[in-house]
């Protein structure tokens, strides 16, 4: 038998702000656009000047004896403050808790593994809960539980901080860390290496054009030095 689909019906969310017609108060304290004072009004002679002014009146201050109103361009003023809503949220960073779970007589190997899961969530900026989970007369020896807590936290070479001391809660007994500044640094250097391994190489300067290579330059076509006498000016050697 199919399920039935379950619709919501409930109805959708309404603006409650209310806006010129739907003011039905006698009068109203009314704001100029530019935020000058215009005094108490008659709501007529209110919605007569946002009219004018091709505006809106919006009351902003509903439980103020009277109203509070101010003319304004009310869709204009709605969509300014969604996008502030969304750059606010934006700017939020989301934590996350991730939860690590270890025994009291855990291998090395294990016991490495699980330690580079830490280190990569607080790498990510997660905070980290470690539990260690004691079974039938384990429980009577928690110091052990506190030392592996303390050897992770050594272990992590200055990446976390512990926001919560290790506290034992019936078999279970937790702690919880989260990032340190370190994080930060070696994400900032990861950050500049891999901007330095994208930059294009500086290509090496070329050699002049006009400057011949040695191999390249004729033989035989060397001119006489200037100061050298030609053969056909020198003086004839004087006959005996």
């Amino acid at each position: 038998m199919p399920v039935p689909r379950r619709f919501d019906r409930r109805p959708p969310e309404r603006d409650t702000t209310r806006i010129n017609e739907r003011i039905r108060v006698p009068q109203v304290r009314l704001i100029g656009a530019d935020g000058e004072q215009l005094g108490i009004l008659d709501t007529n002679d209110a919605l007569r000047k946002a009219q004018e002014a091709n505006l809106d009146l919006v009351e902003v201050a509903p439980n103020s004896k009277p109203p509070v109103t101010r003319l304004l361009d009310y869709s204009k003023y709605k969509y300014e403050q969604e996008q502030k809503q969304k750059a606010a949220r934006k700017h939020q960073q989301q934590v996350n808790v991730r939860e690590i779970k270890l025994r009291p007589k855990i291998a090395t190997h294990d016991y490495e593994t699980k330690k580079g899961h830490v280190e990569r969530f607080l790498k990510h900026r997660d905070k980290v809960k470690v539990t260690i989970m004691f079974r039938g007369r384990e429980q009577a020896h928690p110091q052990r539980g506190r030392d592996l807590l303390q050897k992770l936290f050594e272990d992590l070479g200055g990446l976390a901080t512990i926001e919560s001391a290790p506290l034992q809660e019936g078999r279970n007994m937790s702690m919880l860390l989260g990032p340190s500044k370190e994080v930060d640094k070696l994400l900032g250097e990861d950050q500049n290496e891999a901007a330095s391994a994208d930059a294009p190489a500086t290509d090496a300067p070329a050699p002049a054009a006009d400057t011949p290579d040695a191999a390249d330059a004729p033989a035989g076509d060397e001119a006489p030095a200037a100061d050298a006498p030609a053969a056909a000016d020198a003086p004839a050697a004087d006959e005996s």
